[in-house]
């Protein structure tokens, strides 16, 4: 039920109010000075609150500024006695929903409770929408307690309300792209758009028409007019993924975006302005581009006022397990199936494995093994026989080789030693002992 709030010192007046409100299906509640609905506000929460500006311990339209910055999605309305223009101007300034003078107020209250609940209701919503996305894209979605990912995280929870450029650096699959999502749904401009695009992705003509946009006309099959990227983020976040494939042309233009928010579409000579936080990442040595020619040394020292390093998987062994939960818990609720567990042999082998495509690899095994596990807990069997193989130290040591030929049989058996025994061409008790001397779980 809808909650309304009457705040006024006279009681006769504030009762015959709070009935009328009743009457229409509203739950009401009623204090006669501010302190007693602050102290009310902090316990209960109210769409819309109705205050006479003349209380004993607080002018009603101050106390309109005091709740509207505690609690923003509340509506009020605002009834004195003695209407004055200036205290109407005061009052609408201040966050409040309408002001109505006493003696006009009865005709009018219902209605404009009505429009205030409805306003109330519909920013509740907005906030719950922004509050659910903060927390599926917000720094909650990053896994680990490693040194180094608590770092990163640390910068960029620090950097997320400005909108200061931000550089991200790491390799491919460390999950860059999670931590722009982050830093945006943190900022000041998350009701605005995040606009993401893979730079490497694109030909040097194409990725100039997705990012600016192009006029009708402007090139062989430029039937219309195309708003870029720029125009979509505007007010938002661009993330420029991989700039380090940009061609250089194409970077001069970014720079000066940065520095005047002005661009041109192509083909195109009017200026354009838009006003956005560009966030980039890249897995290339940007030191490196620059003395090869290939990155413009001015644009890097303005991308690089704020940079994040995002560590690799195998930097931070530790937070494998966790990340691999997270995975499991994911893709078994996608899938319907009841995967809530991994045994050691397939721990090990995770903490063990060098995960050249990091973050990325790791999920994408642990998809593959939640398809096809039968039970509730993943094993080393489920996964790939040229995985275990970059697990070991030596890969061509003949004992790691003889190993991981006998689980791939064994897996081929489901378990079965005699058949196993069979196919190998050895006995069963030289199985058996083989079995026990590499330490194979089956």
């Amino acid at each position: 039920m809808n909650k309304v709030l009457v705040i006024d010192d006279e009681a006769n007046l504030r009762s015959l109010l709070a009935r009328i409100i009743q009457l229409e299906g509203y739950s009401v509640a009623e204090v006669g000075n501010g302190k007693a609905a602050l102290k009310l506000l902090e316990q209960e929460t109210f769409q819309v609150i109705i205050t006479d500006v003349k209380l004993p311990d607080i002018n009603g339209v101050d106390l309109t500024a005091k709740i509207k910055s505690l609690y923003p999605s509340t509506e009020i309305i605002v009834l004195t006695a003695y209407g004055t223009i200036e205290d109407g101007v005061k009052a609408i300034k201040n966050g409040a929903f309408d002001y109505l003078t006493k003696g006009d107020h009865q005709s009018k209250i219902l209605p404009l409770v009505s429009k205030a609940t409805e306003k109330a209701l519909l920013q509740q919503k907005v906030d719950d929408l922004e509050n659910r996305l903060t927390k599926k894209f917000g720094f909650e979605q990053i896994s680990g307690t490693s040194r180094g990912i608590l770092q990163a995280i640390d910068l960029a929870k620090k950097v997320a309300n400005t909108d200061t450029t931000v550089l991200m650096l790491g390799e491919t699959g460390v999950g860059k792209e999670v931590f722009a999502e982050a830093i945006h749904y943190e900022s000041l401009r998350k009701a605005k758009p995040l606009i993401a695009i893979n730079c490497s992705a694109f030909a040097k003509d194409l990725l100039e028409s997705e990012l600016f946009g192009h006029a009708e006309g402007s090139f062989t099959g430029a039937t219309k007019a195309k708003k870029g990227l720029l125009e979509e983020a505007n007010e938002g976040t661009l993330f420029l993924d991989e700039i380090g494939e940009m061609h250089i042309d194409l970077q001069a233009k970014v720079l000066r975006v940065l520095e005047t928010g002005e661009f041109y579409r192509v083909g195109e000579s009017k200026t354009r302005k838009v006003s956005i936080r560009l966030i980039a990442a890249t897995n290339r040595n940007l030191d490196q581009e620059i003395k090869n020619g290939k990155f413009r040394e001015d644009l890097f020292y303005r991308l690089s006022v704020f940079t994040i390093n995002v560590p690799p998987l195998r930097e931070r062994s530790e937070d494998i397990e966790v990340l691999a939960d997270h995975f499991i818990q994911i893709f078994s609720a996608k899938m319907n199936k009841r995967v809530n567990a991994m045994d050691e042999s397939f721990l090990k082998a995770l903490k063990s494995h060098p995960w050249q495509g990091n973050i990325r690899e790791l999920k994408n095994m642990i998809e593959r093994c939640v398809i096809l596990v039968d039970g509730d807990q993943l094993n080393a069997s489920l996964l790939p026989f040229d995985f275990n193989l970059t697990s070991e130290n030596n890969i061509f040591d003949l004992a790691v080789v003889e190993k991981h030929h006998i689980q791939k049989v064994l897996r081929h058996t489901q378990g079965n030693k005699t058949e196993a025994a069979r196919l190998l061409n050895i006995g069963l008790t030289t199985l058996y002992r083989k079995i026990q001397d590499f330490g194979i779980i089956v």
